[in-house]
């Protein structure tokens, strides 16, 4: 298998609650070594190029029994699975207590088997890294106390939650900016140097047993933001950014692997330059589902060699499902305009089927759904289409309308173009009909017809060059509709 492409598709698996389901069949026992070629044959959908496989690190005891006394969780996890046994609760991924691939899953010789299985499938398999914070079983907190954010006891007196004490010192309870600290997890420490040379041992040994990883929260130990986070707790500031250092240690050793940053806050260029391959498009998101395609539009905007690094998605494990985050259609929608952006593509298992609900991540099960064929069959066949669409250069296009007609402003349009076939995708971001034109960069067009296959419904149309050459391609989509076209010259 050679290296990564350009805009790679991911497909997010959540491992645990997936092994569970096939052990229905397989047996209570079956491990990721154990699972027969039709289940790696349908794992992932036609045109993907990687498989993540989220939550495979041992889980931390301490962790669970943290959940175990939380209501809020409890209630969560009741709502998502109404029939929940004791069974049911795994513990957090992202509470790992080591970076050892959890025995129900088969330990590190089945992750082997696995990715060998992927291997020969031309798929690639990307894990997780969590870089801010360790579970409080972690074996670094007791041999390395010094690798962590300490605190007075009078600061724990005055905020409990935030602050626990381990052998007469006070650490801190991991958290962002933003929000309460997480109960479950303790404070790495990420000015200190220790901790950034051991962030570059572990990542390598993450990387040796994989193509890829995706870091979780990456902003969090960025100088600034941690500064603001953890004041005069982390100490002063090194001349140094975190990322910078580890990732130049761990190029190195893997310099072809492929680093994901879970980003937020709009730090996503930051995060570029600081060395990610890609970044989470969350401000995409967040405008896909709540806002215009003005919004969408001055979005798409960005720089091209920005948006390349950008990774799309409009689901994943954090995030409301889909069929109820974008309902009515708009789901299609923004996942038209997900595959076919430049940058990667991130799906997340059950979006396709249409699952509805958000699984807590402490979760071992999932609850059986109704399928929607309809909504699958419409993704697959996008994800085959947008392999086809995405080669050779990205403009974003302009669409013209009239001034009784205003809802060209609702199309989003852009090309991709190189050696024909020339390709269109025309998106629909509202709940009416819509129509304009849509102005095309190619006057070479002129003097000759052209057939315009959707490559998703197989609809063919055909068109005067001059035409889409002078006044653009008239497009009349219905709420939510799209168009994948693939322009041949007949």
């Amino acid at each position: 298998m050679t290296g990564w492409p350009s805009y790679p598709v991911v497909f997010e698996v959540d491992t645990l609650p997936w092994l569970t389901e096939l052990r229905r069949c397989l047996g209570s026992s079956a491990t990721l070594a154990d699972l027969p070629a039709r289940v790696w044959d349908e794992l992932a959908p036609a045109g993907t190029n990687a498989v993540w496989l989220m939550g495979v690190w041992e889980r931390s005891p301490a962790g669970l029994e943290v959940a175990g006394g939380d209501a809020e969780l409890q209630r969560a996890f009741r709502t998502a699975l109404p029939d929940l046994t004791p069974e049911d609760v795994a513990g957090s991924p992202y509470c790992v207590r080591r970076y050892v691939v959890d025995a129900r899953l088969g330990g590190p010789a089945a992750l082997a088997v696995a990715r060998a299985q992927l291997a020969r499938r031309g798929l690639r398999l990307v894990l997780d890294y969590v870089p801010n914070h360790v579970a409080p079983d972690h074996p670094a907190v007791t041999a390395h106390p010094d690798w962590f954010v300490h605190g007075t006891a009078a600061e724990r007196a005055a905020t409990p939650d935030a602050w626990f004490d381990l052998g007469g010192r006070v650490l801190a309870h991991g958290r962002d900016p933003y929000f309460p600290p997480w109960p479950d997890v303790v404070q790495l420490n990420a000015y200190r140097s220790e901790v950034r040379q051991r962030t570059a041992e572990v990542l390598g040994h993450i990387l040796d047993q994989c193509d890829g990883v995706r870091c979780d929260m990456a902003m969090l130990l960025t100088n600034d933001v941690f500064g603001k986070t953890w004041g005069a707790h982390a100490g002063p500031a090194p001349f140094e950014e975190f990322w910078p250092v580890v990732i130049g240690r761990l190029r190195r050793r893997h310099p072809g692997a492929v680093l994901i940053a879970e980003a937020y806050w709009d730090m996503e260029w930051t995060l570029q330059q600081h060395g990610f391959d890609f970044c989470y498009d969350k401000r995409l998101y967040d405008r896909l589902v709540h806002e215009d395609a003005g919004a969408v539009r001055m979005h798409l905007g960005a720089r091209v060699d920005y948006q390349r690094r950008l990774i799309r998605f409009i689901e994943n494990h954090d995030e409301p499902r889909a069929a109820t985050a974008f309902p009515g259609g708009r789901d299609r929608a923004a996942a038209v305009a997900v595959a076919t952006l430049p940058g990667a593509t991130l799906w997340h298992d059950g979006q396709f089927e249409g699952r509805r609900v958000q699984l807590p991540v402490f979760l071992g099960r999932r609850p059986d759904e109704p399928v929607d064929g309809d909504l699958a069959r419409f993704c697959r066949r996008l994800i085959v289409a947008a392999a086809q669409v995405r080669h050779g250069s990205w403009i974003l296009l302009g669409v013209s309308g009239w001034p009784d007609n205003p809802t060209h402003r609702d199309l989003l349009a852009w090309a991709w173009h190189g050696s024909l076939p020339h390709h269109l995708v025309v998106v629909n971001l509202s709940g009416h009909a819509s129509q304009g034109r849509v102005l095309l960069p190619w006057e070479a067009l002129r003097g000759h017809d052209w057939r315009l296959c959707d490559l998703v419904d197989g609809r063919v149309y055909q068109r005067d060059g001059a035409e889409l050459a002078g006044a653009g391609l008239y497009v009349d989509l219905p709420p939510w509709g799209s168009h994948v076209l693939a322009l041949e010259r007949r």
